[in-house]
């Protein structure tokens, strides 16, 4: 929202200040400048568009219609103007602006596209695997977890953390894959983000975009009877205007010079929020989710309204009486549940579609690590790359976040006495599917909140 904002009030700032500098002239040529920026959201909101390309386009056309103002004395055909527009490489009849703005803009739009569909994919990947079912036997363990102190006249005792960490390992060892590929996708998110706050940052390039296009057609007024006479020389001399049409010049037409940038004039975005403010702001939360995947049992088996907590180690549930748990804690991952006490868990079949969103964060993080060197990244034909609509196709008016919104769902926490364990114990194995995305809410509310 807030890079929109910002194209939005750069257009309206350019158009501003030159209907006042530039009045009629201006306004019959207005389309010029439209275009450029209407190309410019295009690309950012996921468009097909070539930066180069089109800023190339725009100072073409550009060349084309300055050049009939400061010759209004001849009659130019299509053809004519086509054959103007090939010198402005090797005229440069605006100066050095064409490259320079070239440079700052397509690195500021590469760098700004790719961290909000960074930004999308994350949340998306995160959603999709918060919702994902436990298997039969991870919901095994967690009604042995929770449920079996009841039966053992032990309604009060909670279950040891030891013994927790194990049981959400075995529920979790699909989620923890997605630590590495997850961990490099945020050191690269935070990659984009220092071209964020560099000199290519997108507010620093398009706050005085005005001012540096009116620079290149001053260069152009100041330097119009040499450009005139090599196109004359290079395109042929043109045909007489006709009588009726006036013979001032483009100099007698500018005659004010544009006024130099204030800033304080300028519109800001997002209620003043500048874009320093909100890259800190992201670059925080980002650094807070490393490890998420891998470190979500720990998180969840140290919440005291699930176990008896790390420092409670004889006075809790081990899953078979209150005494303390005796079994080695397992490492993080499939592969290494194989001899896991709590959870039946097949090594053999991992989750297919957690296997998915590991692909797409690998194919964002390429797109990131390009992001960060300049190179422009198409989002064109990667509907498939989450396994859901949206993931890949650019960010659209409807969802263009900057910051990561994790949707869980609200469930009430358990308290120490269970009430809701025992008011659902009637239907296990909804209840204990639930339990899961509570424990997953839990800690998803807190950490992101």
């Amino acid at each position: 929202e807030f890079f929109r904002e910002l194209l939005e009030n750069a257009e309206r700032s350019l158009n501003d200040m030159f209907v006042r500098t530039y009045g009629m002239l201006y306004m019959q040529n207005s389309e010029v400048f439209q275009d450029l920026f209407t190309e410019l959201k295009r690309y950012y909101t996921g468009g097909n568009v070539n930066l180069e390309e089109m800023l190339n386009d725009f100072w073409a056309r550009l060349l084309e219609r300055m050049f009939q103002l400061i010759n209004p004395q001849y009659h130019f055909s299509e053809d004519y103007l086509e054959c103007v527009s090939k010198y402005t490489d090797q005229l440069k009849p605006f100066g050095d602006v064409p490259r320079k703005l070239k440079v700052q803009v397509t690195r500021a739009f590469i760098a700004a596209r790719t961290f909000v569909q960074g930004l999308t994919v994350g949340r998306e990947v995160a959603n999709r695997v918060s919702k994902v079912s436990p298997t039969p036997g991870c919901i095994r363990a967690l009604m042995k977890m929770l449920y079996c102190p009841y039966c053992r006249g032990l309604p009060t005792v909670k279950p040891c953390n030891n013994y927790c960490l194990n049981v959400m390992k075995g529920c979790l060892a699909n989620q923890a894959d997605l630590d590495t590929e997850w961990n490099l996708f945020i050191d690269a998110m935070l990659l984009v983000a220092e071209r964020l706050e560099g000199p290519f940052n997108i507010e620093s390039v398009m706050d005085p975009i005005d001012v540096k296009i009116s620079e290149a057609i001053m260069n152009m007024q100041e330097n119009s009877i040499q450009v005139s006479a090599k196109v004359f020389q290079g395109c042929g001399q043109p045909k007489p205007a006709p009588a009726l049409r006036s013979s001032r010049s483009v100099s007698e037409n500018f005659n004010t010079r544009f006024r130099p940038y204030n800033p304080e004039e300028r519109p800001t975005t997002a209620a003043g929020t500048s874009l320093d403010r909100l890259v800190t702001d992201i670059k925080e939360k980002l650094k807070l989710s490393k490890k998420f995947w891998s470190a979500l049992p720990y998180t969840i088996c140290k919440d005291e309204r699930v176990t008896a907590g790390p420092s409670v180690e004889e006075d809790c549930w081990n899953g078979h009486t209150k005494a303390r748990y005796l079994p080695e804690i397992m490492s993080d991952g499939l592969t290494n549940q194989i001899n896991n006490p709590e959870v039946d868990v097949d090594i053999t079949r991992p989750d297919t579609f957690i296997r998915q969103q590991i692909m797409a964060l690998r194919v964002m993080t390429n797109k990131l690590k390009n992001a960060y060197n300049g190179n422009d990244v198409n989002f064109q034909d990667t509907s498939d790359e989450t396994s859901g609509s949206g993931s890949g196709s650019g960010c659209t008016d409807d969802i263009c976040p900057t910051e990561f919104d994790f949707v869980t769902t609200e469930a009430p926490p358990v308290d120490s006495d269970r009430r809701e364990v025992e008011a659902a114990a009637t239907q296990p194995g909804c209840s204990l599917q639930t339990l899961l995305v509570i424990f997953l809410s839990l800690l998803l509310q807190r950490r992101w909140r």
